[in-house]
C-alpha cells in the first residue's frame, strides 16, 4: 500500500474511494492505492508499486520512493505495509471505474486541522472515534490509523 504525496508547496495525499459493487466488503470506502502481495512479487514493495500501477498507472519512475512506514492491521486482522513516496511526475490517472469511484487528492492541512480538532494528538483513539471526514466522505478504518501515524510523526501543536 502506498501512502503517495505530491505538491511541495501545500502537500496532498493521494486516495482512492472503492467503488459501490454489491457485495464487495470495501464499497464506498476511502482507501490508500494498494493490494495483495501476489505470488509472483518478491516484495511488499515490489507488490505495492505493481498495485500503484494497476489501479492508477503511476509507474515506479514517478516516485520518489522515501520508505516503509510500518504494518498496520485491519479490523479483520490483515497485516498491511505501508510504504511513502513523493509522486513527482504528475500526469494524467487511469483507472478502472469498476474497482475504483474516483481518486481523492486530499490537502494534509485539512487532516492535520482535524486532528488537532478532535484532539487526536498523543494517542490512537477507538476505531468508532478515529475519523477524518473529507468533502461527502469520512476516511475511517486502517486508512484512518495510517493517516493518525503519518501526521504524529511530524505533528507540532499549535
Amino acid at each position: 500500500m502506498f501512502l503517495l504525496l505530491y505538491d511541495k508547496e501545500s502537500p496532498h495525499i493521494l486516495a482512492i474511494q472503492k467503488s459501490d459493487n454489491k457485495g464487495y466488503p470495501w464499497r464506498n470506502q476511502v482507501a490508500l492505492p494498494g493490494g495483495h502481495v501476489d505470488a509472483n512479487d518478491v516484495s511488499s514493495l515490489q507488490a505495492a508499486f505493481r498495485e500503484l500501477k494497476e489501479e492508477l498507472d503511476i509507474s515506479q519512475n514517478q516516485v520518489e520512493y522515501i520508505g516503509s512506514i510500518g504494518h498496520f492491521q485491519t479490523i479483520n486482522c490483515r497485516d498491511i505495509e505501508v510504504f511513502t513516496g513523493i509522486w513527482r511526475e504528475r500526469g494524467e490517472l487511469i483507472y478502472d471505474r469498476k474497482e475504483i469511484s474516483r481518486v481523492l487528492e486530499i490537502p494534509l492541512r485539512e487532516l492535520v486541522h482535524t486532528h488537532k480538532e478532535k484532539y487526536f494528538h498523543g494517542w490512537v483513539p477507538e476505531i468508532e472515534y478515529l475519523e477524518y471526514p473529507f468533502k461527502d466522505v469520512v476516511i475511517w478504518g486502517v486508512t484512518a490509523k495510517i493517516l493518525h501515524y503519518f501526521i504524529e510523526l511530524f505533528f507540532e501543536p499549535g
